[in-house]
């Protein structure tokens, strides 16, 4: 079972001068060649001029696909495989999803958690991220941006001081792993439907450019190794524009999706799935009723996993098999981590 399937690492939340990007699509799929990255998932606010404009396609070994941030005044939703710009002008965020789905895309609600941060200037508190949360989740999505990197890491700032450690060494910070309270609103959400996560950058590259460069605090080139959705895909990417296009999307759809730091080590060949004695395969994002079952999760280096239930840890295990009998009903999970830095995250296999 784990074997037959096909890895692509994405780049997912990103944006170019075609909204509020400070980086060319040319200069945004170089960052994306020299990190190794094999797609980036494009979502500039509002406008799918990048696909119109021709750019949505394979570039020197790396596939674009053009999606776009729906960006109503309250809360934001990347939609994917739209064809056209979708209108938010007086709809609520359960109508924009809809709209999405009518248009024949898909959507995930991006940084979904937000609730806005400040920053401590002795001696009051300043506002420096409004909150924009999607307030749609139990229906008016058809997954999440789980982890939305530099929004909720400027979220968490409370000092000036916090935000230069974390611009200064970003890596350190994000090896922690994901906000702890995303998992848990997660795993409550999961427990009632299926809800595929990804992981997005939210990556702007804010900064000036001069003499033709991008100079940026966060630049593509140090943001796009911290996070990555690692899709496990039907078949390969093969060159054609709409054949990359549907694989992508139905792995999306499916919750076939890892969410992994490249940095601390790759991700190619992590598989989860779930075996019965009549031989029925259930794959990672999948769902079935709930009875005798086996859970396998293949990793490509050791780590220190942990089998999750209902966001409860169920089994711990240090290496880069894991089995476990199961039977009760719930939403099964793992994570792994490295040294004990955070290195990849599943979507889960719910049993009803």
């Amino acid at each position: 079972m784990h074997d037959v399937a096909f890895d692509v690492s994405c780049v997912v939340h990103v944006h170019t001068t075609y909204s509020d990007g400070t980086a060319t699509v040319p200069e945004l799929l170089a960052a994306a060649r020299e990190a190794g990255a094999e797609a980036v998932l494009l979502t500039d606010h509002d406008s799918l001029a990048a696909r119109r404009d021709g750019w949505e396609g394979t570039h020197d070994g790396v596939f674009l696909l053009v999606g776009t941030e729906v960006s109503p005044r309250v809360g934001h939703y990347l939609a994917f495989g739209v064809a056209d710009e979708i209108s938010h002008a007086g709809r609520s965020a359960r109508e924009i999803a809809d709209s999405v789905r009518a248009a024949g895309g898909i959507g995930f609600a991006a940084h979904p958690f937000s609730d806005g941060g400040h920053m401590l200037y002795p001696p009051v508190a300043r506002r420096i991220v409004l909150p924009h949360g999607w307030p749609a989740l139990e229906d008016g999505c058809d997954g999440i941006e789980l982890w939305s990197v530099t929004t909720d890491a400027a979220e968490a700032w409370s000092t000036p001081a916090e935000a230069w450690r974390w611009l200064r060494d970003p890596e350190a910070a994000v090896a922690a792993g994901p906000p702890a309270h995303h998992l848990r609103r997660w795993d409550e959400l999961s427990a009632r439907r299926r809800l595929p996560a990804l992981g997005g950058l939210d990556g702007h590259a804010p900064g000036v450019r001069v003499r033709g460069r991008v100079h940026s605090p966060l630049s593509h080139a140090r943001t796009f190794g911290l996070l990555r959705t690692h899709l496990v895909c039907e078949r390969p990417l093969s060159g054609d524009v709409d054949a990359d296009r549907s694989t992508l999307l139905a792995a999306l759809a499916a919750g076939a999706a890892w969410l992994v730091c490249p940095f601390v080590a790759p991700a190619h060949g992590a598989r989860l799935w779930a075996e019965r004695d009549d031989g029925t395969t259930i794959a990672m994002g999948g769902e079935a009723r709930a009875g005798p079952t086996r859970l396998c999760a293949r990793l490509p280096a050791p780590a220190d996993i942990v089998l999750l239930r209902d966001g409860v840890p169920l089994r711990r295990v240090h290496g880069d098999t894991l089995d476990l009998d199961v039977e009760l009903p719930g939403v099964y999970r793992i994570e792994a981590r490295i040294d004990q830095r955070f290195w990849l995250l599943s979507n889960p296999i719910h049993l009803r």
